[in-house]
């Protein structure tokens, strides 16, 4: 271990499962080494949970559930504040410790406690808006419906943003009156482990659960007969194992999964802008490990050019790979080994296929990065729809880049793809805009703009991108039930 490298006070003191209000050892004793990517060093090691621990922890939950359903939702809107404080005046140490643990850049994650925060915050407000309805039967029937929490509800989120994923997404389903069961990324647990330290006792024992493990870890949280729900940020056939083994219980899913998201210019657009947009886009920030990078750029060929140059001339002065824990650093490392082997075999099979090397594409020369898990930022030119780089998400930081000419060939290609989750276009005339918007087989398109995500605007995917939306009041409405009431009056 680099310790020079690990900010004082920042680690968890904990390294146990938290749930029902304490901490426990895993029921198997497992523990695990959790790596930094930058140095392919163990920083210290998590508990591994399996699926007695998930048992323990789901009926914690479902214990949990009755008392915390009753309370008043101006009551449950008041934990959540006090957690959103919480996460505020420690927005630095999650920052370096997710830094530390998942390879982005701190500068980068310094955002993602406030906007967990934000988030706790927004859903609070929201929490006695669970209504129902009223419905006109005649004389002699009163009929309404309320809306009924679903009970546990299983989250389980991605490496790319622990810390961010996990406080924000406990806030719906508790904002509703379930109770929720989080189970941290394998890749960087830590974060995780860290929030449960602080939010933990906020809420009354078995409220809020932390769980950190693996495969068995998630597949016993999506079989088990007590969790009502079952949600997941990550890989589409992760997702695809999620929803097969709820379906056995006929569990109801959300997910939010992959992306090949398209970003199209015309040829109007605003270069300069453009530019800054296409590589703001791609998330080099986060070596391009973000399910809404726009990762592939139609430019109209009026401008392909031009644009392509700029672009390969910025990039490196933008995003250089750098220690991730060093506020300087614009660009950080790929998560693991395995990851960072993947984006590798892209880049072969793109040059196998004949697309065209732009910039980037292999590991920096630089001798201190030589031991971590980093890969320059890559541009790939005459890519064609047929290619593997073309169709399927890197999850890396790879920009692949096409020329078009006529529109209506143009959508073909943009939504001949099996992912729907996000889409931005470049244009300065407002009909263009709209008419561009309506073709993007998508959940989110950004119009002028890239990556920004915004609460109280739907967040979700279609085709193979996910189900569901987040960020909204329709995730609020994600986490109850419709329950219908007749009355016969005398």
């Amino acid at each position: 271990m680099r310790a020079h490298e690990i900010p004082p006070g920042i680690l968890p003191t904990r390294r146990s499962l938290y749930y029902g209000g304490a901490w426990h050892e895993p029921a198997s004793g497992l523990y695990a080494d959790t790596i930094n990517p930058a140095y392919d060093e163990a920083i210290t090691q998590a508990p591994v949970a399996g699926a007695d621990d998930v048992d323990a922890a789901v009926r914690a939950a479902q214990a949990a559930f009755p008392a915390w359903a009753s309370l008043p939702p101006a009551r449950r809107a008041d934990y959540l504040r006090r957690a959103a404080a919480v996460l505020r005046e420690h927005a630095l140490p999650l920052a370096q410790l997710d830094s530390l643990n998942n390879g982005n850049p701190v500068s980068a994650l310094l955002n993602d406690a406030g906007f967990a925060a934000d988030g706790l915050e927004y859903f609070a407000g929201l929490a006695a808006e669970v209504k129902g309805e009223t419905i006109p039967m005649g004389d002699g029937n009163l009929n309404y419906t309320v809306r009924e929490p679903m009970g546990v509800i299983a989250r389980i989120v991605a490496y790319n943003h622990p810390l961010m994923f996990a406080a924000l997404r406990i806030a719906a389903p508790l904002a509703a009156g379930n109770t929720v069961v989080v189970k941290a990324p394998d890749q960087a647990p830590l974060s995780i482990i860290r929030l449960a330290e602080l939010v933990g006792d906020i809420f009354p024992p078995g409220v809020v659960n932390f769980l950190c493990g693996g495969r068995e870890c998630g597949d016993a949280m999506s079989r088990h007969p007590l969790v009502r729900k079952v949600t997941l940020i990550g890989g589409v056939p992760t997702g695809k194992a999620v929803m097969e083994t709820a379906a056995r219980d006929l569990k109801p899913v959300l997910l939010e999964l992959g992306g090949k998201n398209a970003l199209i210019a015309y040829p109007d657009a605003d270069l300069d802008k453009l530019v800054q947009g296409i590589i703001g886009g791609m998330n080099f920030t986060w070596s391009g490990q973000s399910c809404g990078s726009t990762s592939r750029a139609f430019l109209h060929e009026s401008i392909h050019d031009r644009v392509l140059e700029a672009v390969a001339r910025l990039l490196p002065e933008r995003h250089k790979p750098g220690i991730p824990i060093d506020p300087a650093t614009t660009m950080g490392a790929l998560v693991s080994r395995a990851q960072l082997q993947k984006v590798e075999g892209f880049v072969a099979s793109a040059l196998e296929e004949g697309a065209r090397l732009v910039s980037g594409g292999k590991r920096p020369a630089d001798p201190a990065l030589a031991q971590g898990f980093f890969f320059e930022p890559t541009v790939f030119a005459d890519v064609q729809p047929h290619m593997r780089l073309a169709r399927e998400e890197v999850f890396g930081p790879i920009l692949s880049v096409f020329k078009w000419r006529d529109e209506d060939a143009l959508f073909e290609q943009v939504n001949d793809v099996d992912f729907g989750l996000t889409g931005s276009i470049w244009t300065r005339d407002l009909d263009t805009a709209h008419r561009a918007a309506r073709r993007m087989t998508t959940g989110y398109v950004w119009i002028n703009n890239t990556s920004q995500h915004f609460l109280g605007a739907p967040f979700g995917g279609v085709k193979q991108s996910g189900i569901g939306r987040e960020e909204c009041f329709a995730e609020l409405l994600e986490f109850t039930y419709t329950k219908n009431v007749n009355v016969k009056l005398g």
